[in-house]
């Protein structure tokens, strides 16, 4: 499971701009990494442009899932992840980065802002702490030690079924 890109982005009147980025783009090629985030940033704006204010959506592009949540105001958050990541934690951090974000940032900001003008420093963060679903996402934490606890119960009823 790999999330690749967090963006924060503005649908604006005429046209979608980036606001605020993080990518990992370490598992790639070294000579790939730069033509790879192009493309996050062009799929993330293409998303953007072509989602309704007030909606959510996941899109399957190539061998990715990008998540994108459109807020009424016209903030909008794109995550890009591997197929495996689940929906429900990249959604629960759009949530956590939109609402961050417009408290730091303001709204007055959004129209005009690029990358080097929005001061915003979280998303690398985010990225980094939510590579592990289990880690980051108290939810996903407990689904999965119920599972290693299925097992550990269906091992132990299959042993004591064997003795007798």
């Amino acid at each position: 499971m790999r999330l690749y890109s967090l963006s924060v982005l503005y649908k604006g009147d005429p046209k979608v701009h980036l606001l605020k980025a993080a990518y990992d783009v370490s598992t790639f090629n070294f000579f790939q990494r730069s033509s790879v985030q192009e493309f996050m940033t062009f799929t993330s704006q293409l998303i953007v442009e072509r989602s309704e204010l007030g909606s959510r959506a996941s899109v399957k592009e190539q061998d990715y899932l990008c998540h994108v949540y459109v807020r009424n105001d016209g903030l909008a958050g794109v995550v890009i992840a591997d197929n495996e990541y689940p929906q429900r934690v990249c959604f629960t951090l759009l949530d956590k980065v939109l609402d961050e974000f417009s408290r730091q940032v303001s709204k007055v900001d959004w129209p005009s802002g690029s990358p080097a003008t929005i001061s915003y420093a979280a998303l690398d963060g985010y990225l980094s702490k939510y590579q592990n679903p289990r880690d980051a996402d108290p939810m996903t934490r407990v689904q999965a030690e119920l599972d290693e606890t299925k097992i550990i119960l269906a091992r132990k009823q299959n042993s004591c079924c064997e003795i007798m």
